[in-house]
This record gives structure tokens, sequence and C-alpha cells, in this order.
């Protein structure tokens, strides 16, 4: 009896996790193929899926709401966040681990004290600064406000990963006759895989979706980035909601391509450096 029970219980559990999991992946499958629709077929019934795929919609996304413009701007802000962030992150981070120096906790703790502070509360005193130092406007000026607002996570995440890293290592690689700088290139930095991983799909997400600095800091369309583009669908191209769902999908299908690529590794950069040996 009490084996039956916990099968009916795991079973019962397993039915909910599904409903739950489709519940989260769905409104991305209905996207997906009602972008492959007809506007007359999505008018008729927004639940059907399309008689025959009209790959048109993105066409006319690209050339007409111009989000081939919006997503080379995306691509090209969101990559330099992750780089600049992923190395400032961790030279920051390895100084603060491997090195003694005054005020060194104190230094630390106040990198860390930005995650507390709520980003959009500075979007004003951002834009006064930035309009003082002309850098409105400007291809990398939401560079970097995304570095500076992931800076934090990144020194957190590395300093606790290199600190788990055995300093015998470190020293192995010096007796061998390797330079300081040829060491943490060539050894350490590798060896955080698991933590890159995981801030290349934190720190990439985060600037690919970011809307109110890219909305208030960027004035010129051909500067404009994803999330700004798809608000263009609601003045003249509204009324086409399958051309909207395309150029929705253009947004969302990279982020999800860059997830899948890492995903394997983001729970064990989340958890690195939790465990000493």
């Amino acid at each position: 009896m009490t084996n039956a029970v916990k099968k009916i219980g795991v079973v019962g559990i397993n039915v909910i996790m599904f409903i739950v999991s489709l519940s989260c992946i769905f409104p991305l499958i209905w996207m997906l193929y009602s972008s492959l629709k007809t506007e007359q077929e999505f008018n008729l019934n927004i639940m059907s899926l399309p008689s025959k795929p009209q790959f048109q919609n993105y066409i006319d996304a690209f050339e007409i709401g111009k989000m081939g413009t919006y997503f080379w701007n995306s691509a090209f802000v969101s990559l330099l966040t992750v780089v600049f962030t992923i190395l400032f992150g961790f030279f920051t981070a390895y100084v603060i681990a491997r090195f003694k120096f005054p005020f060194r906790n104190a230094i630390y703790f106040m990198f860390l004290a930005g995650m507390l502070i709520p980003i959009h509360g500075l979007l004003i005193p951002i834009f006064v600064e930035f309009k003082t130092l002309a850098l409105l406007d400007q291809p990398y000026t939401l560079v970097f406000p995304y570095v500076a607002f992931h800076l934090s996570m990144a020194i957190f995440l590395f300093e606790n990963f290199i600190k788990s890293v055995p300093l015998d290592v470190e020293e192995a690689a010096c007796i061998d006759g390797s330079s300081p700088t040829n060491t943490v290139l060539r050894i350490v930095f590798p060896l955080c895989l698991p933590v890159i991983s995981t801030a290349i799909i934190l720190f990439f997400l985060g600037a690919w979706n970011e809307f109110p600095f890219a909305l208030v800091l960027i004035k010129s369309a051909n500067l404009q980035t994803l999330p700004i583009g798809l608000t263009n669908f609601n003045g003249q191209y509204t009324s086409n909601y399958t051309q909207m769902l395309a150029a929705m999908a253009i947004v969302a299908l990279p982020v999800v391509i860059v997830y899948l690529i890492f995903a394997k590794r983001v729970m064990q950069g989340m958890t690195a450096g939790a465990v000493k040996g």
C-alpha cells in the first residue's frame, strides 16, 4: 500500500511539473508557429496551426520593420558587454582572491554592494552624466552602463571560484617556468569555464533584453536595439500581428540558442566555489 501511494505521489508530481513546464514553453511555441501564419489565418483562429508556413513575415520584419539594423545593434552591444564584463570581472576577482592588500575586504564588499542598488534608480543621474560627457547616442553608449551593472555579479562569481582553485596549481606552473601572466591567462582562466558559461548567459541576456537605458540613452533610429525596435510595431504596424510575432521571434531565438549552448554548465558555474575541497 505504501509503495502504491509513493508511485501515485511520484506520478502526480511529474504531471504537475509537466503542466508547469508546458505552460512556460507553450507561449514560445505559439509565438513561433503563429509568426508563420497569414494575417487572415491569425484573425480567424489565433490557436490554430498555419495551413502553409509564411516566411514572408520575417522578410517584412527585416525590410519594413528594420529588424536587421536593430539586431546588429543589439548583437554589437551585447557581445561587447559580455567580453568586457568577463575580462574586467575575472582580473579584478583574481587580484582580490589571490593578493592581500590594505582595504581588500572593503573594496570587495563595495563591488558586491553594486548588486543591492536598483539600477533603474540611477537612470536620470546616468543620463545627466552622459549628456555632460557627450556620450549620448553613440554606438558604444550602452556598453558603459551594462558593463558597470554586471560587474558586481561577475566579480562575485569569479572570486568564489578562483578561491576554490588550489594555489598549488599556480605554484607548479611557476616552478615549470611559466610567467605570472601566462599562468593566469592559460591556466586559471580556462579553469573558470563553468563560471564563464554562466556569465555569458546572464550578461548576454541582461544586455539583449534591456529596455529603459536603451530608450533614454539612445535616440537615433539607426542605433536603437531590438527591445526599442519592437515598440515601433505599435504604431504603423500594429494591425499586422503576425509580422510583430515574427519580430518577437527574431528577438527571442538568439537568447534561446545561447542558453542551449551553455546550459550544461550553468548550475556548475552558479555553485562554483560553494564547496571547498
